[in-house]
């Protein structure tokens, strides 16, 4: 499908995530774990035992160019060799889909450090263009002037992913949705784990944003960056950990979306810790 008409593909989830190990330095895990949602879509995960934020990064590849989103947590090759499992998996998309100047569009789904460290790795990569991490070099990319209002839809080939603002955990996040499967791409904004806010109202704005778009659009599932909620309903595992053998699943969906905003409404401005069955919501001014 070419995800611009009709309902959306579904792929594979159900994966278990590898979520660390009692001792990192034993880990007999390679450093970034990958799953195919689909034959176009992957899933990466950085090893909690190399970087314990355990970052997802997400690989569309498109007929004419793929997009990565985010660059995991480590800047090193050695420890996070996140180019050469890029390259490995554009490599033999295009052994099946041929194309004379097959390009990759590295952005992000906001700037803090744990979704950029591996930027670099990209330097200098034929083809390649690295979007830079703040609002202003997002909002020139994708061709949102009145950001964060607005939206924009980014063209891989025969592939459209929507670009949606979405400040609030931080001031240059973006949300983007795959027209081909349905899939959101959440972020640090929501997934199952500790949800930081930063800017209370911009976070407010970005969630009724989203609970629009998915009024209008097909979506399958939400992902985020992070697991951190424990198999044990409202019970997250604590920030930091680097050992998590019983998390729940990465996948969300709009449901999960709308439990958000009910618990923003029911926090009314009060910083400090939320729990929830699904989340913790953080709010500013909590002391």
């Amino acid at each position: 499908m070419d995800g611009t008409k009709g309902w959306p593909g579904r792929g594979r989830l159900g994966v278990r995530w590898h979520a660390g190990w009692p001792s990192a330095r034993h880990d007999p895990a390679p450093p970034i774990q990958v799953h195919a949602y689909d034959e176009s879509t992957l899933i990466l995960r950085q090893n909690m035992s190399v970087h314990f934020e355990a970052p997802f990064m997400f690989l569309l590849l498109g007929a004419e160019r793929a997009l990565l989103l985010d660059t995991g947590a480590t800047a090193d090759p050695a420890y996070f060799p996140l180019r050469q499992v890029v390259d490995r998996a554009v490599a033999d998309w295009l052994d099946l889909h041929p194309h004379p100047s097959y390009g990759l569009v590295v952005a992000h789904t906001h700037g803090h450090g744990d979704h950029v460290a591996a930027d670099g790795q990209f330097t200098g990569r034929p083809g390649t263009v690295v979007v830079g991490a703040g609002p202003d070099a997002v909002a020139d990319f994708f061709g949102l002037p009145d950001w964060p209002e607005g939206g924009a839809a980014l063209d891989l080939g025969r592939r459209v992913v929507d670009v949606i603002p979405g400040p609030g955990h931080e001031d240059a996040a973006a949300v983007f949705h795959d027209r081909r499967t349905g899939l959101l791409f959440t972020g640090d904004t929501l997934y199952p784990g500790h949800l930081y806010v930063r800017d209370l109202p911009s976070y407010t704005a970005t969630v009724d944003r989203l609970l629009a778009f998915c009024e209008r659009h097909p979506v399958t599932h939400l992902l985020g960056c992070h697991v951190e909620m424990s198999a044990v309903e409202g019970v997250a595992y604590p920030a930091g950990a680097t050992y998590q053998p019983d998390e729940v699943p990465l996948e969300m969906n709009v449901g999960h979306l709308r439990a958000l905003r009910k618990a923003l409404s029911e926090a009314d401005g009060v910083g400090g810790e939320h729990a929830h069955d699904e989340f913790v919501l953080h709010l500013p001014g909590g002391g």
